[in-house]
């Protein structure tokens, strides 16, 4: 049964079909730039570079003023707050850098893992907190798509169904909250493939996380 108020209206509804379909184009693909500053860190030391805001700028410039062939094969650019107010050499924004060569502007929006009570070691994902207004500015600020990022492990009794539940509601409201600033989500429920398992069981458990409520069909 339909809801009697949508949440979206047509417009709305176009709007977000419209930029998804421009991010998964034929032959397109998206770059996940939005590593955090920690993350990066390893990256800047493998080539003896000192993890300084520059040098991530330098490196995200190199990434995003790349070789034009790569132009249609990305279809959006995932950046890092950060990133999303630095600038190039010539003093464009890098996200004007990104739709002038035809991609779509994203925006890490989760503010990382934290543990579950009442699980073995289980996590979920926080940022709801002021989502709404944070989604708000990064769409005037020339944001598309989001990306949020819950974590499942898998082990003889996890995912629990606990921690199944609670990431599939943080997923559903960082989605609904997106659509609603204009923003299309990317859903992202990553299950580790660490452990023992066998592919029958990760099999089993993707079903289980991606059927669960408010991710798949319920």
């Amino acid at each position: 049964m339909p809801h009697q108020y949508p949440a979206l209206s047509p417009e709305q509804k176009k709007e977000l079909s419209d930029i998804a379909h421009r991010i998964v184009a034929p032959g397109k693909g998206i770059l996940a730039a939005d590593e955090s500053t920690g993350s990066i860190a390893k990256r800047l030391s493998s080539i003896g570079a000192e993890n300084t805001e520059e040098n991530r700028r330098f490196y995200r410039q190199l990434l995003f003023t790349a070789d034009q062939r790569v132009n249609p094969c990305i279809g959006g650019v995932i950046l890092f707050h950060e990133t999303m107010y630095q600038k190039a050499d010539d003093g464009h924004p890098f996200t004007k850098v990104i739709k002038d060569k035809g991609g779509v502007v994203g925006i890490k929006v989760d503010k990382g893992v934290v543990p579950l009570a009442g699980t073995n070691g289980e996590t979920t994902t926080q940022g709801l907190d002021g989502l709404s207004e944070r989604c708000a500015q990064y769409k005037k600020d020339g944001a598309d798509f989001a990306k949020w990022r819950c974590v499942l492990k898998i082990s003889e009794h996890t995912p629990s169904h606990l921690a199944i539940l609670e990431n599939a509601n943080v997923l559903a409201r960082y989605a609904s909250i997106c659509q609603q600033n204009g923003i299309v989500p990317i859903v992202e429920p990553e299950i580790l493939p660490d452990g023992d398992h066998d592919l029958k069981r990760c099999q089993y458990v993707t079903e289980k996380v991606r059927g669960a409520p408010g991710l798949g069909r319920g």
